[in-house]
């Protein structure tokens, strides 16, 4: 039955479930293990860059042009040539760039720490002194951002998020009345879930913010900025280069990493942002370290050679990757298109998929794949607190599992989704009697 919920009379919602539920035992009864919870790469993916661990092979493949050993203490910042390799990448320069280990996250982590402790800038309140600090939160979005706000006792406000980004109109009036707001979180390219790629208008706006706190920060979280599945993607405006000479060159914390190029547990992170705060971060992190691991940075250099060495490397991913997400798009088109159960994004890159429930019933979703032996991300996951104001969005990974499990966990996906939908509606139509 294929019929819109919404034009079912309470007779064939009852008969639809009947047959969704006997369908569903039936999956219960396979003792499925299956995962679709995490952003993870594959082990094809993995695979792509088992180069690296070959390129140092000697004391002397450690050595860089100029004779420095990678294996000795030194460069804090990181190493010149992986340095330059991001620099390039991103389209800044070579002195507003930091490397530090496998993890962005840690980079952004100790930033809004460093924040806390000792201020943005030399003469700034330490935000740990303030009586309230908040950031925005674009939403659905990451869990990891919303996770380090919550461990400092950051109050988070929800943005709504739009096809082209999130609302500017908002952004703009909160932050230009509301000095106690001190950063936002964005995942420009590609994110997280929804798979948005900022327009040319909302990275304007950004750069173009006039903030009430003088130490409010953009946090410009760019995980995915090379992350296509499809050859004719748009890049997104360089915020640096529209912040360069103005009142905000100090405004934007971007942060990346190879996490998802090369190894996830072995990759390399970067932050930039412009000359005064590197300066003022620096005198920090030379107190917490004396240097991240320089053979990793230095075998990335040398593997990859250049950024568009970066990019050949990634259109190799996009193979992988494509082929998973179709299926689980398919999936959706054929087993819920037209019955007002659901709506998805279609992603043209990334990591994720976004799929919202029309009934309100994520977490039911969520319950039910779990039951039936298939791991999501845990509703409300997306959204500050894990707070879900309208139980609506799971955030669907088809990146990890082979190409076969992923086909049956759309399947087992889409069962779920219909069987709540219908549950919820068939209920609805009981308690109107």
């Amino acid at each position: 039955m294929n019929k819109p919920i919404s034009q079912m009379t309470r007779e064939e919602l009852a008969f639809e479930y009947s047959e969704l539920l006997a369908e569903y035992e039936q999956v219960k009864a396979e003792a499925l293990s299956l995962d679709m919870s995490r952003g993870k790469p594959s082990t094809e993916q993995l695979d792509l860059s088992d180069g690296i661990l070959t390129v140092l092979k000697t004391g002397d493949d450690c050595l860089n042009s100029y004779g420095t050993d990678m294996r000795n203490y030194g460069m804090p910042i990181g190493v010149p040539a992986a340095r330059g390799l991001f620099a390039e990448l991103c389209g800044v320069e070579f002195d507003n760039v930091f490397l530090g280990g496998n993890a962005s996250l840690e980079l952004m982590f100790d930033a809004v720490a460093r924040a806390e402790l000792f201020g943005v800038l030399p003469g700034m309140t330490p935000w740990c002194k303030l009586d309230k600090v908040k950031f925005l939160c674009p939403a659905p979005g990451y869990d990891r951002h919303f996770r380090i706000c919550e461990t400092f006792g950051i109050e988070m406000i929800n943005i709504e998020m739009r096809e082209d980004g999130p609302d500017m109109d908002t952004i703009e009036k909160l932050v230009a009345e509301d000095e106690s707001i001190k950063g936002i979180w964005c995942v420009p390219k590609h994110s997280n879930p929804t798979g948005t790629i900022y327009s040319d208008e909302v990275v304007r706006r950004f750069a173009a913010l006039k903030p009430a706190a003088k130490d409010f920060r953009v946090f410009w979280d760019n995980a995915y900025m090379v992350h296509d599945l499809y050859d004719d993607v748009p890049d997104i405006l360089n915020i640096f280069d529209l912040t360069q000479g103005t009142e905000n060159e100090d405004l934007v914390y971007m942060f990346t990493s190879t996490s998802k190029i090369t190894y996830a547990g072995s990759g390399i992170s970067a932050f930039i942002t412009s000359d005064r705060n590197m300066e003022h971060a620096l005198k920090y992190i030379g107190t917490q370290i004396i240097s991240y691991d320089k053979l990793n940075q230095f075998r990335h250099a040398i593997f990859f050679k250049d950024a568009d060495g970066i990019r050949a490397h990634m259109k190799k991913h996009a193979e992988i990757l494509r082929p998973r997400f179709e299926a689980v798009i398919s999936a959706f088109e054929r087993e819920l298109e037209g019955r007002d159960m659901a709506t998805w994004t279609k992603p043209t890159g990334g990591y994720f998929i976004s799929l919202d429930m029309k009934c309100g019933s994520a977490k039911r979703v969520y319950e039910l794949c779990l039951a039936a032996g298939m791991k999501l991300t845990e509703a409300g996951a997306t959204f500050p607190y894990g707070k879900d104001p309208k139980d609506s969005n799971l955030r669907i990974a088809p990146s990890y599992p082979p190409l076969r499990e992923l086909r049956k966990a759309a399947q087992v996906l889409c069962l779920c989704v219909k069987l709540a939908s219908v549950e919820k509606a068939l209920t609805n139509a009981l308690s109107a009697l």
